[in-house]
């Protein structure tokens, strides 16, 4: 393991695109295409940033973006979706993204994304580490038993203060 240290987010946005379009563009060397995990948060806004300026053939990139609220509506500043639409799939002509939409059934959503997900190979997952060290809302005591690709969980108190903390919600309730 390698352990970098930086001076400010922007720095380790920029070494970690940098990083991140390596192993994209090796994947596409190798296989013609790369597979990217993507979850969300306010630690991924500098990553993210950088990212969709590198030097990518994202036309050769699936993305799966990996965490969503039930029942929030996209429009909401808080969804995931619009998270993505607005910070990185607006800026890059990406091959195809798989995005959490439980709108239509949370079932048949999670069985769509598991079909999506499980049919080759992720080459790079970028993903955050909450201050409950939750990834992708995967809540501690997270189930390390379940050969799911994707649950519903329930957020515990310290991912729903961050939540509100980071300004996505004014109240705990709200979260």
């Amino acid at each position: 393991m390698e352990i970098k240290v930086f001076d400010t987010s922007k720095e380790l946005g920029k070494a970690a695109a940098v990083f991140s379009a390596q192993v994209l563009n090796r994947a596409i060397a190798e296989k013609g295409k790369a597979r990217l995990l993507m979850s969300t948060g306010a630690s991924q806004f500098d990553t993210i940033e950088a990212l969709r300026d590198a030097d990518v053939e994202w036309d050769k990139v699936e993305m799966f973006h990996l965490d969503e609220y039930i029942g929030l509506p996209e429009t909401h500043p808080a969804s995931f979706r619009k998270y993505l639409k607005e910070r990185f799939l607006s800026y890059v002509d990406i091959r195809k993204a798989h995005l959490v939409n439980p709108d239509n059934g949370v079932e048949p959503a999670l069985e769509l994304l598991t079909r999506e997900v499980r049919a080759g190979e992720i080459d790079l997952g970028l993903i955050g580490i909450g201050e409950n060290a939750h990834i992708a809302f995967n809540d501690p005591p997270a189930d390390f038993e379940t050969k799911e690709a994707f649950l519903v969980v329930n957020l515990d108190e310290a991912c729903k203060k961050q939540q509100m903390r980071e300004g996505w919600f004014a109240t705990i309730e709200d979260v």
